[in-house]
């Protein structure tokens, strides 16, 4: 989809416009090219007035949190506004899910909702529902319009404040009547909503002397660092000071994974090494990142013997959940390039062959010659079929683990997942979105069959896009994460974690795409290579082994030292 840059509005423009006519020209103006939505009856003025702006492209959904699901991986994968649309009650509750996503992973994006008309609210009308109540928790603003002359400059704000700081989901609510109302006015210019991207330069200067003086620096790149597109300036730092550099799951990418001081994901499930070097950092320097339990594990054992540099465009985040020596609040980008600047390049080649340790030592599982079709293998095998420059779509749990240990990327921003929120089914709308932002581009969906059963009615949505995402289902016939849990940390005792699946090729012939059924290692490649290929959708059910675990992993409640490593078989 082609990318429209900004038009000024004209200066004499005063004719009367409707009010859904403002919300699609505030959109237009935004820069809004593509729109997910879902039509109903709080929002049936903005449908009627959409065919008068044809330079807006609307995505029909088949469900309302595909939309915002949609809009997040639009945002994600092109770095703009995500845009979706709903009517009042069920289609703006549905909304809520997508929206707390885009929240937790701070990503911008701008939820239009329909609502009842204003004489009705308050009075338990048809599908009246407190949007603003709803979402005011899981957005960064909500906002309530409640004159016609409100609509562009609501608008506008919206998406300054979604685009400003840290990002995230703005909901904009309008009444019914107010989008049939008439207006004759000249356009409002979008406000500056701006958040300060240089950092105290005192703060910096102290940040300089401990790195300069540290024995075992490492650099903990988050999210930040790719919201920003800090990719260069993070490298550039890592090589100035021969500081290892370890990820966040949502920081992926930051760093190509084939750098020599790129040293894998820490937390949970990342890598012994990763997290082994940073319990021995004597300095540790966070960008970008929320310091979340499952990065950290058990608090008072984290880093315990580093002194910790937390920098982040959210000044709340600061010292929040670890004991921070120095806090730098702004952008990862200006961070990363002040630090470097104000230090001399120095050569730590003990440490520095530490980040290479964890890709060096011999595999242990030897199950994987054994095993028909283990996950490792699976996910290596689309990593090797994909382009280069591929984007990769993980839904929530032991996939998404697999895929964020064994992609491997060396494109940055090519991994996209539902990080905070752990929300299943995000994968495949996702990715549509991802897709509609970057036509170009290949997109893979990697999904399980529990989260893959959520939302694979959009692949409604592919099919009437004509979006050629390729959804590979993981299907071991389990809640593999929970059926996980379980084995190790409830006794083994397996409660309601077996699922059945439908016949995915036939579902995909259903839906006029093309389905393919994997279930021996000799199948994999041919079949991965033909979904490539393939110009349109793909549905690939990938019979893996039932009960593959992810490994290492922290035990709840546990340290980072106390991960358990994959035992012996």
């Amino acid at each position: 989809m082609a990318t429209l840059a900004k038009t000024a509005m004209p200066e004499a423009d005063a004719v009367a416009h409707r009010g859904a006519d403002l919300v699609w020209r505030a959109l237009e103006y935004a820069g809004a090219d593509v729109v997910f939505g879902y039509p109903g009856g709080a929002c049936l003025p903005l449908y009627d007035a959409l065919p008068d702006h044809p330079r807006i492209h609307h995505v029909l959904v088949r469900h309302e949190q595909g939309a915002a699901h949609m809009a997040d991986g639009y945002a994600r994968a092109t770095g703009r506004v995500g845009v979706c649309v709903a009517t009042s009650g069920p289609g703006a509750t549905n909304l809520v899910t997508g929206l707390a996503c885009a929240y937790m992973d701070s990503v911008a994006v701008v939820a239009i909702t329909g609502q009842v008309s204003m004489p009705l609210m308050g009075r338990d009308a048809f599908q009246e529902t407190d949007v603003i109540g709803l979402t005011g928790p899981i957005t960064k603003h909500s906002y309530l319009v409640r004159r016609v002359d409100e609509i562009e400059p609501t608008i506008h704000r919206a998406f300054a404040v979604a685009r400003a700081g840290r990002p995230g989901p703005v909901v904009v609510d309008i009444p019914k009547d107010i989008q049939i109302r008439m207006l004759a006015a000249r356009s409002t210019p979008p406000p500056e909503v701006r958040a300060p991207s240089g950092a105290d330069p005192r703060e910096l200067d102290r940040a300089a002397t401990l790195l300069a003086r540290a024995k075992r620096p490492v650099i903990v790149a988050g999210h930040g660092v790719r919201l920003a597109r800090a990719h260069a300036e993070l490298r550039a730092l890592a090589e100035r000071i021969d500081a290892p550099v370890v990820t966040t799951l949502l920081g992926i990418g930051a760093l190509p994974e084939d750098h020599p001081l790129a040293s894998g994901m820490l937390g949970m499930h990342g890598s012994a090494n990763a997290n082994r070097m940073v319990n021995e950092a004597d300095v540790l320097l966070g960008v970008g990142l929320r310091f979340d339990d499952r990065v950290t594990g058990k608090i008072s054992a984290f880093a315990a013997g580093a002194q910790i540099i937390h920098a982040d465009i959210d000044p709340t985040q600061i010292g929040k959940n670890v004991p921070t020596a120095i806090g730098i609040v702004a952008d990862a980008a200006a961070v990363l390039f002040a630090l470097a600047a104000r230090l001399e390049p120095v050569s730590r080649p003990e440490w520095r062959a530490r980040a290479t340790a964890e890709r060096t030592r011999p595999r242990l599982a030897a199950y994987e010659d054994r095993v028909e079709l283990p996950p490792r293998v699976v996910v290596r095998a689309i990593r090797e079929t994909a382009s280069d420059d591929a984007y990769f779509v993980a839904d929530v749990g032991q996939h998404q683990m697999w895929a964020a240990q064994h992609l491997r990327l060396t494109h940055p921003d090519r991994f996209l997942t539902s990080g905070g929120l752990g929300a299943m089914g995000y994968a495949l709308p996702a990715a549509i979105g991802a897709q509609l932002g970057r036509p170009s581009s290949e997109v893979w969906a990697i999904a399980g069959d529990g989260g893959a059963q959520m939302t694979i009615h959009e692949l409604g949505t592919a099919v009437q896009e004509s979006t050629p995402v390729k959804l590979a289902i993981l299907n071991n016939g389990y809640l593999g994460m929970v059926r996980q849990w379980q084995q190790l940390f409830h006794d083994g005792r397996i409660s309601q974690t077996p699922i059945s699946s439908p016949d995915y090729v036939k579902l995909a012939d259903a839906y006029d795409v093309l389905g393919l059924r994997v279930e021996r290692r000799s199948e994999l490649g041919p079949a991965l290579s033909r979904a490539k290929a393939h110009p349109g959708p793909v549905v690939l059910d990938i019979r893996i082994e039932r009960e593959a675990n992810v490994w290492p992993i922290v035990p709840p409640g546990g340290a980072n030292a106390d991960l358990i490593e994959e035992p012996a078989r």
